[in-house]
């Protein structure tokens, strides 16, 4: 069955419009909002600059990045990452009501907090997410955003269920459905199993994969456990560098990381910008979260969400990954 759901996908992409074109590059730059957990793990952080590299080669216009974690440390690192990268005015949001608030165990957040600049002094001191989104998407054109959720899927769920305000006389899922283009997210497990960000707010995970209006693509726990990434980032010349300074901090400290750090969220970010070809097959059908914070998949040929699958070599979407993370910025 999932052979069969493979083979239609790889037919119907031409007519659905899901994919960029046969060689996976945008035609124009994709405007992207940010939504990242960044914090208990650090995949976040590749996948930020990797987004910043993609902008500074025209690929990419950053609408936003947005904590979908409430530990105080996130904002501001999401600030010092954006400032390296010299865009240190994008909007950073964060949660109002309840959330899930989780640090590092690695003690890289406050390291890159307390050596470069910043603005934002903590997380609580962002503004309020669900303003930044409906600010943002009722300003844009309709059918152009995606939306890269690498985290906890609490502003989104806090997103669809917003009232009409002075942005937008849509409500959150009227707003949605005629502004996002795509919703591409770090989250699941699949076929089946448990997984980090649909676990850790799986009400708000129900909410958002059971009523999002628009087609979503996850890329699943089982294909960034796969990619290993930030030694040729660590060995590589760049001074002064928050992001190489947080894998150079992180990866000694964990006997699994010897190969480097798996690369969950990197995937996510490439797929939102280039689609999924060529990395990536498609399975169609949608994702069940169960209470437990558990999910399961179910196939269907008319179903508007996906997941992906191995396409390219595992070795060359490492390089490709890490070619990105090594960026410097303003460079082209």
């Amino acid at each position: 069955m999932r052979d069969f759901a493979v083979f239609f996908i790889a037919s119907a992409l031409l007519v659905s419009g899901c994919g960029t074109g046969t060689s996976g590059r945008p035609d124009s730059p994709v405007s992207i909002i940010f939504d990242t957990d960044l914090g208990p793990d650090y995949d976040d952080v590749g996948a930020l600059a990797i987004l910043h590299a993609m902008a500074d080669s025209g690929k990419v216009r950053i609408l936003a990045t947005l904590a979908s974690n409430k530990n105080e440390l996130v904002g501001p690192s999401i600030n010092v990452i954006n400032t390296y990268f010299n865009r240190p005015n994008i909007p950073i949001g964060a949660p109002k009501g309840p959330g899930v608030s989780l640090g590092c165990s690695q003690h890289w957040s406050d390291s890159i907090v307390a050596r470069y600049l910043h603005k934002l002094r903590s997380t609580s001191d962002a503004p309020d997410a669900v303003k930044i989104y409906r600010q943002i998407l009722s300003s844009q054109p309709d059918h152009s955003v995606t939306i890269v959720t690498v985290g906890f899927l609490t502003n989104l769920s806090d997103l669809l269920k917003s009232k009409a305000d002075n942005f937008s006389e849509l409500d959150g899922l009227q707003l949605v459905g005629k502004k996002v283009r795509r919703l591409v997210s770090m989250a699941g497990s699949f076929p089946e199993g448990r997984e980090f960000n649909v676990y850790n707010d799986s009400i708000a995970s129900q909410n958002v994969f059971g009523k999002w209006p628009g087609e979503v693509i996850f890329t699943g726990f089982e294909i960034g456990e796969r990619i290993f990434t930030g030694l040729r980032l660590i060995a590589s010349p760049l001074k002064n560098s928050p992001v190489k300074d947080v894998f150079r901090i992180s990866i000694p400290l964990s006997a699994e990381d010897i190969n480097g750090r798996k690369s969950w969220d990197e995937t996510a970010v490439i797929i939102a910008v280039y689609g999924p070809e060529p990395f990536f097959n498609l399975v169609r059908g949608k994702i069940v979260v169960m209470e437990n914070g558990s999910n399961q998949w179910e196939n269907d040929i008319n179903g508007s969400q996906f997941y992906v699958t191995w396409k390219m070599p595992v070795e060359e979407l490492t390089r490709f990954i890490e070619d990105r993370m090594i960026h410097v910025p303003g460079g082209k």
